[in-house]
């Protein structure tokens, strides 16, 4: 009396490795701490007065509530809305590794050589776009988000996605 019928350890089976896909793919917002809201707001500022841009952005709940939307699906390609989006993501093999906004920040103004100003483009072949968005003079405000346990190429990382209002780098136009 004591065995399980075929079809109910089949049954069985199958649930046992959906709870362990689902475990070891679930994702976890990591909210940003109010002083790592003001990291990116002084990044995003530093960044545009070392290029003479004046207008200073300040942070959006109502932006950042876009970007965590975004970021919660732990897509690296950028989705349609009425923002302008940078991401990062990132990974390490130290156990409770988080990136930081210095991480993202880093990366896109890490572009910066790659934008000639003259000619309006990245030069060599090179990606500057993340650049440019963060220096665009018109955007106002930003919004950014930070979600965990993302799977990108086959590693836990974590996404970063910044929200940009109003967007940038709109074509024919520069950023300052």
């Amino acid at each position: 009396m004591g065995s399980v019928p075929k079809k109910g350890a089949a049954f069985a089976l199958a649930v046992a490795i959906a709870t362990i896909v689902m475990a070891t793919t679930t994702t976890m917002a990591a909210d940003l701490s109010d002083a790592e809201k003001a990291q990116f707001v002084k990044l995003h500022n530093d960044a545009r007065a070392a290029v003479g841009v004046k207008a200073q952005v300040s942070w959006s709940e109502a932006v950042a509530a876009k970007a965590r939307e975004h970021a919660s699906t732990c897509r690296t390609d950028h989705i349609q809305g009425p923002y302008g989006e940078n991401l990062w993501w990132g990974w390490s093999s130290t156990a409770g590794w988080v990136g930081k906004p210095a991480d993202a920040m880093g990366s896109w103004v890490g572009e910066k050589p790659y934008y000639d100003r003259s000619s309006n483009s990245c030069v060599g072949g090179k990606v500057c776009g993340h650049y440019t968005q963060v220096v665009w003079s018109r955007t106002t405000q930003i919004g950014c988000a930070r979600v965990t346990g993302c799977n990108i190429n086959g590693r836990s990382s974590t996404l970063i996605a910044c929200n940009y209002n109003p967007r940038g780098n709109i074509n024919g136009e520069r950023p300052y």
